[in-house]
């Protein structure tokens, strides 16, 4: 498919990575040669995309009530721009639900964030309605970074909070069977045309996704393209299960 422009970046300024620290900061030095602290919008390990010397792209932000100015929005690493802000993806995706540009989802009127869903008292990232043809559907959505040649992989780490998710969709796939229920990938990187779950990192992860997958909840691994200027959506990668 043709690549769709679904978000601009505000002028970003470029720089090298000189370290990560405390999981929230960053030691960037831009290519004025100033040293700056920029936030790190990403709680992860950031597995195979955290390489110091490699070349970041910043925002900047002048508001006086920030502690930091400058925040960290993506890093070069194997010939590809990688997004690291996590804050982005559900920005991105509400726009393009929008715009109508997400194929699976397109024609869905209205979108709600974060409704109360499940036994555990969890908040799905969209729920859509008013389609015309097509059921409700809770929409949950994970960034996805870690990739190993052109397959990208989710989790980077062990994570209890994405089995608690996938456990949920399950519990709304079986008590309500006339909606949809979607689990959404944000492949942050557009080098990769597959997905797989990164049974490595998180074997139990893995389980639950193929044992939802197999119950009817959809696994939509959608392909980013970042670069500095903006975001484009590639299309669909393949299922890799």
């Amino acid at each position: 498919m043709t690549p769709t422009l679904c978000w601009h970046y505000p002028p970003l300024q470029e720089g090298i990575l000189c370290r990560r620290y405390q999981r929230f900061f960053a030691e960037i030095e831009l290519t004025s040669g100033d040293r700056i602290t920029a936030h790190c919008p990403n709680t992860g390990p950031m597995t195979g995309i955290c390489q110091v010397g490699a070349p970041v792209q910043v925002s900047y932000h002048a508001d006086p009530k920030r502690k930091l100015a400058y925040t960290w929005e993506m890093i070069f690493v194997d010939g590809t721009w990688v997004g690291v802000n996590t804050n982005l993806p559900n920005r991105v995706i509400a726009s393009a639900l929008a715009a109508g540009i997400l194929p699976q989802l397109a024609g869905y009127g209205t979108q709600q964030r974060e409704v109360a869903y499940g036994q555990e008292r969890s908040r799905i990232d969209f729920y859509l309605t008013d389609h015309p043809q097509q059921p409700p559907a809770y929409v949950e959505v994970k960034n996805t970074t870690w990739a190993q040649g052109g397959l990208a992989l989710f989790p980077d780490t062990v994570t209890t909070r994405g089995q608690k998710h996938l456990r949920e969709l399950q519990w709304l796939r079986q008590t309500q069977p006339d909606t949809r229920v979607c689990m959404l990938y944000f492949i942050n990187r557009g080098d990769c045309d597959r997905f797989a779950p990164g049974d490595s990192a998180d074997p139990t992860y893995g389980q639950l996704l193929r044992a939802a997958y197999n119950q009817g909840v959809e696994i939509l691994p959608y392909r980013f393209a970042i670069e500095p200027t903006g975001i484009q959506f590639l299309g669909t990668a393949k299922l890799v299960l």
